[in-house]
């Protein structure tokens, strides 16, 4: 049997090995990584890059944080997996860490955030058959919304490159296509059973929801008895400079997913329901294989503990104002920033079309971002980042556009 040293492979090997083998569903970057410390990632001929994008919001705590590699290599050594059909000692202690931080009563574990949606949707059905009969069906998302793809997921993710090649999609789903509390009461009905929204949308091009159209939308789902669900995948956990993105509305949702950064990079994802939802899931009705492992369960809880033990969403706040205001200031010597926008670490900065080509030009400088929406620069930096890092990427983002304004516009 062949085998092959992952670690001694070149950049071109590598390549041809996906290119041969993987479905094409990913552009790549030309960036081959090889390890990460802190806020840097390294590539294959040891250069490093401030990591702006934390694995899109998935590193919240870096690379190699020690505390998480000890609990890792400890929790390897006794259990990684165990099914379902039985207890492990940290799903329960992690459930009750996370129910009673977010003001829920009962926690389902899945392995990613598309799963946690889907979880979520069938509650929201569970839920509104029992109130109002197979009628009381219809979901409400909103314009340019990213939850996940699969089907169910994709049926509520508003954008028509994600879904157009794979229609028929999942029936009864509303779309509301201004963030307007007139275009909110138009929606709904009492056939909504839930209204699904990201308090700060990702995908969508970082845009924080306008608060009187949030907080209309809590008093249609209880004037209609329907459900209020918080996608906290991307905005959750101290992302935003508060641990959920809808405690900056003053409100409760029913029921919230959360996924990306909850252990830090190891797959594990929520769906939490309040006591409104808790008996809307019987045994049998849902389930998964390795949602909710002992290995990702215990890497959870540190991540909680870390989090809370050294100031992070403080410090998130903190230091996400600092890069706005640096954004900002860039802004007005660079007309090409035509708004900066988002809420704490999660930043986004219109740029239109020299949006790609910065993300490209960073690359190559040794900085990773993105370009979400097309044309919004996307940072989602670690929480341990430093003012250091950020006056670094600051400099080179400001050379960057100089270049860019500089060039004659291609016709």
């Amino acid at each position: 049997m062949e085998t092959t040293d992952a670690a001694q492979l070149k950049a071109e090997e590598i390549q041809a090995l996906e290119e041969k083998y993987l479905f094409a569903t990913y552009k790549r970057s030309e960036l081959f990584c090889s390890r990460g410390s802190g806020v840097y990632v390294y590539d294959l001929a040891g250069r490093k890059y401030l990591d702006l994008l934390a694995g899109i919001s998935v590193n919240s705590l870096g690379y190699n944080h020690p505390r998480l590699v000890r609990v890792l290599v400890e929790q390897g050594q006794r259990l990684i997996h165990s099914s379902n059909l039985f207890y492990n000692p940290f799903q329960g202690l992690l459930a009750k860490r996370l129910a009673e931080r977010a003001g829920m009563a009962k926690v389902f574990f899945t392995n990613s955030g598309t799963e946690a949606i889907e979880a979520a949707l069938k509650l929201a059905r569970a839920y509104g058959h029992a109130q109002g009969g197979e009628d009381k069906s219809v979901i409400l998302t909103l314009k340019n919304s990213f939850h996940g793809r699969t089907f169910g997921a994709l049926s509520i993710t508003t954008q028509e490159k994600y879904q157009a090649p794979f229609r028929p999609l999942v029936p009864d789903v509303g779309i509301v296509e201004e963030f307007t509390v007139a275009a909110l009461e138009k929606a709904f009905s009492d056939r909504v059973c839930a209204f699904v929204m990201e308090p700060v949308q990702g995908e969508g091009g970082v845009v924080p929801l306008p608060a009187d159209f949030v907080r209309a939308g809590r008093d249609l789902c209880d004037r209609h008895n329907a459900l209020l669900i918080a996608d906290e995948i991307q905005c959750g956990l101290g992302r935003t400079g508060k641990f959920f993105g809808f405690e900056h509305f003053g409100l409760k949702p029913d029921v919230v997913t959360l996924a990306k950064s909850l252990a830090a990079g190891y797959p594990l994802g929520a769906m939490m329901g309040n006591t409104r939802v808790a008996d809307s899931l019987k045994p049998g009705d849902h389930g998964t294989t390795f949602g909710g492992g002992p290995l990702a369960c215990r890497l959870a809880l540190e991540v909680l503990d870390i989090i809370e033990q050294e100031g992070l969403v403080a410090k998130v706040a903190e230091n996400g104002q600092y890069l706005i205001q640096g954004l900002r200031g860039l802004a007005s010597r660079h007309p090409v920033i035509t708004e900066v926008r988002g809420m704490g670490l999660m930043i986004g900065a219109e740029m239109g079309s020299a949006t790609k080509e910065a993300v490209n030009r960073l690359l190559t400088r040794g900085f990773i971002a993105n370009a979400a929406h097309d044309t919004v620069l996307r940072l989602l930096p670690p929480f341990i980042i430093e003012k250091s890092h950020i006056d670094e990427f600051l400099g080179a983002l400001d050379g960057i556009l100089g270049e860019i304004e500089r060039e004659p516009k291609k016709i």
